[in-house]
């Protein structure tokens, strides 16, 4: 959220994440307010390198350009100071002077020169060769030039380039030539007054500018070198575009307002899969080692500071390899020995409850979208007053009809619920098996314990929060407005209600905080309500199988709006390329004139052979990927770097398996009788490039396993102190033989089996050392390979 924003009086703000100068994600507009909450969530994978995540704020205009308010750069080297806390920051002005992107190729050469009277002067030569990532100028790829200059403290020569027209990476391949040092005897009229210049004080100045045609022309970065880093070598490198020194420097010092952020930044160094095979194995038999918190998983949780930095590379790992529903069941026990009353069982939260919640969020993402996505667009789109808390309520109100259009909603979502556990994932449903018969177990005289030891999950954690927040759940592209956020608020709550077995009888509703909940619940005392629940909570615990929902129905994985070329058009222009909305599940590819319109093109998974990026130099056009099947390729251009990698990322998923999968490709288009790449004149020609491996995870479930590995690595690095003060408490319990006088040392951790977790421990320690020595042997190749001023490890400001 945002607060104190100006222009002083009540405007529509939304805010954009931005790569750099692109735009990868937008908030919804916030309409009349000062201090906009926007609430809203985005994860994304980084899919090139960057130098700063910044945050935008737009006053939002009808007629005019969106007005940028003000802004929030954070360096890519600082993201690791404000990761996993929230955080107010100030807004800065936008200058258009500090708004980079991109680097540039030069290559700078003293030469020294005889001149007709036989004196010797130096000449310099910048040869500037080609820029990479310029930004986006209006959505539209710029037309750039290069301006080149001599300045020191009596001279400013400047020279320029040829304008590159439509292009982010342009080659300029231009020469320039600059006389440095002037003999006594130079006779030649000159601009400047000095018999030899002090080449101690002269600087090569390169700036990037889009040529604006009929308007201003638009800074793109500059970059400095000292003349005097030459000497008489030959000195290449490529170069970080940076502002202009007095860029981002305001007169203005009015505050423009803050902004509330909370960042969370992780950054692998992943090795390939043998490095962590011991890890990856210690790991994955953590279900069988008894008891179970003298297991690698359990440690992990125990010496991390927040269980969820844990839970999510874990559960991601045991799910990748089919070993989490022993391990759930295994730590759930473990909490159940804990729980003395069976009315509070799974409340807390544990490490078992946190790996059910986050296997849920994983695994259920498609049984939410087919069974509340409907409905959910129904509240949104077409909201009915719901409000029947008297205090809340707006004048002209009818609390009876608002009660009504509530009833109306509960009974829907309640509904649609209670009829799905035929889409419920398999995997979900012997977690809550496992769960069930744990419960029951453990509280053998309580009939109710083994179905609210479901339902705590399924409505509780699961339902109930996909409810109140659609779209952190991707039902919903943005949070909801607050009348409709109230409305699902209330319709959550009822759900919570319903779904707690045993909860409808009046001593529960006595219990209610509010009186108007309980007023409304009274229209609930109904035996059916409690036997849907029952049959449901049945259905979803059964081992039994099920006819699995993605034979009537496929997989919906991911759809939005793109740019694709017509099919077959030889003219390269606008018209050629046309906005669709497309759509991929796990049995077709498609584009369709418009969301919920039929589809106008279809591609069956089956018949792709391959999904590769497409060269910019193709169309002029950054962010494109090609789809390549039994007919022409599908040319596709996406809104940004982000958005290209995620479709490229789930088109290789879900066609891995393809028996007929190409090895090589074209990487450029077929155009004007030749593919560009190759100049092969015959469209059927084989590729020229080999195809990318393939994509190391599962088709719905987006897991690298050896990602998450290195992730776990990275917490036992982090959090190594903590391992060895746990060791350190295992070996004294195990010589002592009993509890110590002073037990604040280890009394946070679970330690059951002293000597068993000391083993473990042991073990561990061993591994995260040796994968210490890989990291710092790959950084080392790493460095030396990637030499600094290479393209991959550019100069960042002026050189020295």
């Amino acid at each position: 959220d945002a607060k104190h924003l100006v222009p002083n009086k009540m405007r529509d703000f939304f805010c954009t994440i931005n790569l750099d100068q692109e735009e990868v994600f937008r908030t919804q507009v916030v309409e009349k307010s000062l201090s906009p909450y926007f609430g809203e969530e985005f994860y994304f994978e980084i899919p090139r390198s960057f130098q700063w995540l910044s945050f935008y704020i737009y006053d939002k205009s009808v007629l005019q350009k969106d007005l940028r308010i003000g802004k929030v750069s954070i360096k890519k080297e600082d993201l690791c100071n404000y990761t996993g806390k929230e955080n107010w920051f100030m807004l800065q002005p936008v200058d258009s002077n500090s708004e980079v992107q991109g680097k540039v190729h030069l290559e700078l050469k003293l030469n020294e020169l005889i001149t007709d009277n036989g004196s010797v002067c130096q000449q310099l030569v910048v040869h500037i060769k080609e820029c990479h990532g310029l930004p986006l100028i209006n959505g539209q790829n710029c037309d750039p030039y290069a301006t080149v200059s001599l300045v020191g403290p009596s001279r400013n020569d400047q020279k320029k380039t040829k304008v590159k027209k439509k292009t982010s990476n342009p080659q300029f391949n231009e020469t320039f030539y600059f006389e440095v040092t002037r003999s006594s005897s130079y006779t030649k009229k000159s601009q400047f007054q000095v018999e030899e210049e002090d080449i101690e004080k002269l600087e090569v100045r390169v700036d990037l500018w889009n040529n604006g045609n009929l308007v201003q022309d638009v800074f793109l970065g500059e970059i400095k070198v000292p003349v005097k880093v030459l000497r008489n070598d030959s000195f290449q490198a490529w170069y970080l575009l940076q502002p202009r020194e007095n860029g981002n420097k305001s007169s203005k010092t009015d505050d423009l307002g803050s902004l509330r952020l909370n960042i969370c930044y992780t950054e692998d160094c992943v090795l390939p899969s043998e490095y962590y095979s011991s890890l990856r194995n210690l790991l994955l038999k953590s279900s069988d080692v008894q008891p179970i918190s003298a297991s690698a998983a359990y440690i992990l949780s125990e010496v991390c500071r927040d269980k969820y930095d844990a839970v999510l590379p874990l559960v991601r790992l045991l799910l990748h390899h089919h070993k989490l529903v022993p391990f759930v069941a295994a730590v759930a026990e473990l909490d159940l020995r804990d729980t003395q009353e069976a009315n509070t069982i799974f409340r807390g939260n544990s490490l078992a409850t946190r790996c059910v919640d986050e296997m849920m969020k994983i695994v259920g993402k498609h049984y939410l979208k087919v069974t509340l996505k409907p409905v959910i667009d129904e509240i949104c789109e077409s909201p009915k007053p719901c409000e029947i808390d008297p205090i809340k309520l707006r004048e002209g109100d009818n609390v009876e009809s608002n009660m009504d259009n509530l009833r109306y909603y509960v009974d829907k979502v309640f509904r649609e619920i209670v009829q799905s556990s035929i889409s419920c994932p398999t995997l979900m449903c012997d977690v809550f098996y496992s769960l069930r018969h744990l419960a029951a177990k453990r509280f053998p005289n309580d009939p109710h314990v083994q179905y609210s030891a479901v339902s705590s999950f399924v409505f509780l954690r699961f339902f109930a929060v996909a409810v109140v927040s659609p779209h952190t759940f991707h039902l919903r592209p943005h949070h909801p407005d607050a009348q409709t956020s109230r409305t699902l608020t209330l319709i959550s709550k009822a759900i919570q209600t319903l779904g707690s077995w045993g909860s409808l009888t009046k001593s529960k509703l006595s219990s209610f905080k509010e009186t108007f909940m309980c007023e409304f619940f009274k229209t609930f005392q109904e035996e059916k309500f409690t036997e849907s629940v029952k049959k449901f909570l049945d259905d979803v615990s059964s081992t039994e199988s099920k006819e699995p929902s993605g034979l009537s129905e496929p997989v919906h994985l991911k759809e939005g709006e793109m740019y694709k070329r017509a099919q077959g058009r030889t003219r390269i222009g606008k018209k050629n390329f046309k906005k669709r909305w497309f759509c991929l599940t796990s049995r077709e590819f498609t584009y369709h004139k418009q969301q919920d319109k039929e589809p106008i093109f279809t591609i069956p998974i089956k018949n792709i052979l391959a999904v590769e990026k497409l060269d910019e130099s193709s169309f002029n056009k950054k962010n494109m990927f090609q789809v390549l099947h039994g007919e022409k390729p599908l040319y596709i251009q996406a809104n940004n770097c982000v958005e290209a990698s995620e479709w490229i990322e789930a088109l290789c998923r879900v066609t891995r398996c393809n028996q007929k999968r190409l090895s090589f490709y074209h990487p450029s288009a077929f155009l004007n009788g030749n593919w560009l790449c190759c100049k092969a004149t015959m469209e059927s020609t084989v590729g020229c490039a080999r195809c990318t491996a393939d994509v190391p995870a599962d088709t719905q479930i987006e897991i690298d396993g050896d990602r998450e590995t290195e992730r776990i690595y990275s917490l036992f690095t982090i959090n190594w102190s903590k391992l060895q003060k746990l060791e350190e408490a295992c070996g004294s319990i195990a010589v002592y033989q009993g509890p110590q006088k002073e037990p604040d040392d280890y009394s946070n951790f679970t330690i059951e089996d002293s000597v068993a977790t000391f083993h473990t421990l042991k073990q561990i320690i061993d591994i995260v050392e040796k994968l210490n020595e890989s990291h710092e042997k790959y950084q080392k190749k790493r460095s030396s390979s990637a030499k600094y001023g290479s393209e991959e490890n550019p100069i960042v400001g002026k050189v020295s």
